[in-house]
């Protein structure tokens, strides 16, 4: 039977996350996401998603550490990546450190190797950033967990606790999100008992694509035009509408309601002290945008989505846009990593079928 685009195909069976669009569940190994994001920190929720429990402190700690221990950059890297052009994109370099990391991986995959991975991901951007800014690339500060050294590797500050707290939300809230493009892609290579480098490699060559990983540059987008514009809040959005531009950041092709995702980040950002102006405007158009949008186009069910709280975060950091979607991937590597391992498992090689409609030329 041919599906385009696989969509309500079932590839696999897992125990790592659950996804229920039409009641705005998102699970992580059975936990609420929303709770996980007010309450956990990146460590751990990682941890969760990796080996399947709620770490104990002892548990905790040691991850933290073994993250801090995996920072730095091996030798090779840093030559090879200070040959790099300085014309290539975040992502391109991304992709192109990691592929170099290990010669040696091979299948089946291991958690030594995922968290070597996951601590490797920031210093890889943010080394790639001071250089192409003519900058030293800074040395990870040991004293700082994941969330906040990555902050200050990226921007040379280190984070005020509200900040801190905004992008470890973020990056709870997007580890994982089920059998998306670039998880499919990661595990259609780890199927192949391909190794993780390789499968990780493939996973971001997917969420490099506009489609998948761009979104939040959109966002910033339509949030800057409202921030100039000369009209009323009402009158931009309603005159949008009417011409049918679409608003960034509303509607989603899972959540047929609100993105869970957005609701957690919105709490989590009027909760943690953030007196940012930018991040106070985002709640007033969200709910101008979600009223007009029913208005226009009832039943249509666009509400607002993660991406648009992640673009006023991202905002409100001063991170570049060129950042955003390599940011993206310093959450997701986990979800990316937690996949490959279950692949490994039980594996068996991905091998659809396709229905040839071109014409047939019968020769004797």
């Amino acid at each position: 039977m041919f599906v385009r685009g696989l969509e309500g195909v079932v590839v696999t069976k897992t125990t790592i996350s659950d996804v229920d669009g039409s009641k705005g569940i998102l699970l992580y190994r059975g936990y609420d996401t929303g709770e996980l994001a007010r309450t956990a920190t990146f460590e751990e929720v990682a941890f969760l998603l990796l080996m399947g429990k709620i770490p104990t402190t002892a548990e905790k700690n040691q991850f933290s550490t073994d993250l801090k221990n995996n920072r730095i950059l091996p030798t090779h890297v840093k030559t090879f990546i200070q040959a790099l052009p300085k014309d290539l994109g975040v992502m391109e370099v991304l992709r192109t450190c990691i592929s170099s990391i290990d010669a040696h991986a091979q299948w089946p995959p291991t958690i030594k190797e995922a968290t070597r991975l996951i601590a490797l991901f920031p210093t890889i951007i943010s080394t790639w950033v001071q250089l192409v800014d003519g900058n030293e690339p800074l040395e990870p500060k040991p004293e700082l967990d994941h969330v906040a050294n990555y902050i200050y590797m990226l921007t040379g500050n280190e984070a005020k606790p509200a900040q801190i707290a905004a992008l470890n939300a973020y990056l709870i809230l997007t580890m994982e999100h089920g059998m998306n493009a670039s998880t499919f892609a990661g595990r259609v290579v780890a199927s192949t008992e391909s190794d993780l480098p390789s499968a990780i490699c493939a996973a971001l060559g997917a969420m490099k694509g506009p489609l998948h990983g761009g979104a939040p540059t959109g966002v910033l987008r339509l949030l800057e035009e409202i921030q100039t514009n000369t009209t009323s809040l009402e009158e931009f959005l309603r005159a949008k509408i009417r011409r049918g531009e679409k608003l960034m950041g509303f509607g989603h092709r899972v959540y047929k309601v609100t993105d869970p995702r957005a609701i957690a980040l919105r709490d989590v950002l009027k909760t943690s002290g953030n007196s940012d102006q930018h991040l106070i405007n985002a709640t007033a158009i969200e709910e101008t945008a979600t009223r007009l949008l029913e208005e226009y186009k009832p039943g249509r069910s666009l509400h607002v989505n993660v991406e648009y709280y992640a673009a006023a975060v991202m905002d409100a950091l001063k991170f570049d846009p060129e950042w955003f979607t390599p940011t993206f991937c310093v959450s997701r590597i986990v979800g990316w990593s937690s996949h490959l391992l279950e692949q490994a498992e039980n594996n068996r090689l991905f091998r659809p079928e396709q229905e040839y409609i071109g014409k047939k030329v019968i020769t004797d």
